[in-house]
């Protein structure tokens, strides 16, 4: 018999400060089974003619899973103050793309969301209007925005889907998540199979509805 394809994980994140817990992640996830695509080991594929960014938007779209840690460090790969990091745009698109997806949101940056809520700082464009003085605690307050994306916050609650985040306040609360999520090899493949037949009816549907 054919030895049957790994599936796919990408692990998005920043490197500063999570080092050990990158470590940790990439061996759970190799022991399972999984192909693991991690900046942080070099196993994203590179093709040279691509740009950084173009490469990690390029995994983003073959992975079959991802799974994206927000940390309190928003993470580099910006052209100029203005721009999203690398790791901002790899979530984006993989909600965009409607990727299967797990996310761990450090409760520090859960807890910057709801203090700055309270105080009327309660959606991005206001909270652009804040300046951070360089700190040890969070580096860019667009690690927030990065959380709203994940828990789908402008779509309407009853439409909210793909939603869930898991929130971390330590390595060994990630290091839980991730093996729990993962571990069951076979299952994880089957829900993979039903969600691509899933958008697959969706797409006919849609098709037909667009049928004179």
């Amino acid at each position: 018999m054919a030895k049957r394809k790994k599936l796919i994980v990408m692990v998005s994140s920043t490197v500063y400060g999570i080092e050990e817990l990158l470590e940790r992640i990439y061996a759970i996830l190799t022991r399972f089974g999984y192909e693991v695509w991690m900046s942080h080991k070099g196993t994203v594929p590179v093709i040279s003619t691509k740009s950084a960014f173009e490469n990690c938007l390029h995994a983003v779209e073959q992975c079959d899973l991802f799974l994206s840690l927000i940390t309190t460090h928003y993470g580099s790969g910006k052209e100029d103050a203005e721009s999203r990091s690398i790791t901002h745009e790899e979530l984006l698109y993989a909600i965009e793309l409607n990727k299967p997806r797990w996310i761990l949101a450090h409760d520090q940056v859960v807890f910057a969301r709801t203090l700055l809520s309270n105080v009327g700082y309660d959606n991005a464009k206001k909270r652009a209007e804040l300046k951070v003085k360089r700190n040890p605690v969070i580096d860019d307050l667009r690690v927030i925005d990065m959380y709203e994306a994940a828990i789908r916050h402008e779509v309407q609650f009853a439409d909210r889907k793909g939603n869930w985040v898991q929130k971390f306040g330590t390595a060994d609360d990630a290091q839980l998540y991730a093996s729990a999520q993962f571990y069951r090899y076979q299952e994880v493949e089957c829900f993979l199979e039903e969600h691509f037949k899933n958008q697959a009816a969706v797409a006919q549907r849609a098709a037909q509805e667009k049928k004179p």
